[in-house]
């Protein structure tokens, strides 16, 4: 930032120097005349400039010490004004003009008026300049803030689903332990390429939605041991899974609720049914599961997973998503379409 507002000052008060120096010789060729004057001017303006924005501006104006800040413009514009005056009157005049000191008195008040604007009509340009940088940098600044903000909260909510399927996981695998099974180890083996998973591609912006469809399909298996022949369960993948990403811990959700209302509370038959394709440019997900019909009936609200997923679809696919669910008497359907993601490999961080 300091680097950056000294290379500003060397720009601005060079092109100045250059400007009062070459531009007004040019008029009557006196370049000797005007490059004294130039030498002698540039640090009278660079001084008024400095004061203005850093003193008065910075310490008054922006601190609501409005009468301080005016009573301190005036009386800095009627120094810089007179000091200004000043070079002219006795080093200008005195070495190429003597008969104008003649003319007219030191503090001569059009003269000094003269001076005043001249030196102020420069600080306004320069604190233009100045602001107009530091505006830029104020919106730069604001958003590198929103987008840690952004990926703050996707962790945040990423994190509040690893537990709670953790939880899940090792409660099942805890249940067969208990009863001696075989498929124990295997289960095991399952639940680490779970936390590996989740260790390291769930930190990925994006992953290839074969990975997400493995980590589903993991998940499932660690599931059906508590169900066993009442559940029905499928997952249809009806597209190439190769040429598309998507964000870690999307699908999850979706299936963790439909066990969580549906199998869970079923005391007889029940299925869940998984849908993934993609269709003119959209990637679409379905998640339809059967409502217990003997067993304890949800309360209607979506669970905490689902409203994850809500929350991390606008801060991720703004204006991108389309999220439905429709609730009927045997059924409950989740779908999820997500615009423009084949080939994707980047995501973008709250996103515009």
């Amino acid at each position: 930032m300091k680097n950056k507002i000294i290379k500003t000052n060397l720009i601005f008060w060079t092109c100045y120097f250059l400007y009062e120096w070459l531009a007004n010789a040019a008029y009557d060729n006196l370049y000797k005349m005007h490059l004294l004057a130039a030498a002698l001017y540039t640090p009278i303006l660079f001084s008024a400039t400095q004061f203005t924005i850093y003193v008065l501006i910075k310490k008054y104006f922006f601190r609501s010490r409005k009468i301080e800040f005016w009573i301190g413009l005036v009386l800095s514009m009627l120094v810089f004004g007179i000091l200004r005056r000043a070079v002219n009157y006795y080093v200008i005049y005195q070495l190429y003009s003597p008969e104008w000191m003649a003319m007219q008195p030191f503090l001569f008040a059009p003269k000094i008026i003269f001076e005043i604007v001249g030196t102020y009509l420069i600080v306004a340009l320069y604190a233009m300049f100045y602001f107009t940088r530091a505006w830029d940098e104020q919106q730069r600044l604001a958003q590198s803030l929103q987008k840690d903000k952004v990926e703050a909260q996707l962790e945040l909510l990423k994190s509040q689903v690893q537990p709670h399927f953790i939880f899940n996981t090792l409660n099942n695998i805890y249940s067969l332990s208990k009863q001696n099974s075989a498929q124990t180890p295997d289960l095991i083996y399952r639940l680490s390429a779970l936390l590996s998973y989740m260790l390291y591609d769930s930190k990925q912006t994006t992953i290839p939605l074969a990975k997400e469809i493995d980590y589903i399909s993991n998940y499932i298996e660690l599931e059906k041991i508590r169900y066993g022949d009442r559940l029905d369960i499928s997952m249809n993948v009806l597209t190439d899974t190769n040429n598309i990403n998507i964000a870690p811990f999307l699908m999850l959700p979706l299936v963790e609720n439909s066990f969580k209302h549906g199998a869970n509370n079923a005391i007889d038959q029940c299925w869940i049914r998984i849908d993934v394709l993609a269709n003119d440019g959209w990637l679409i997900i379905k998640v339809e599961n059967s409502k217990p019909q003997n067993g304890v009936q949800s309360n209607g609200r979506n669970g905490i997973g689902i409203e994850n997923v809500k929350k991390r679809l606008e801060y991720i696919y703004p204006k991108r998503y389309e999220f439905k669910t429709i609730n009927e008497e045997q059924n409950f359907l989740v779908t999820l379409k997500i615009k423009d993601i084949v080939h994707e490999n980047k995501m973008p961080a709250g996103g515009r």
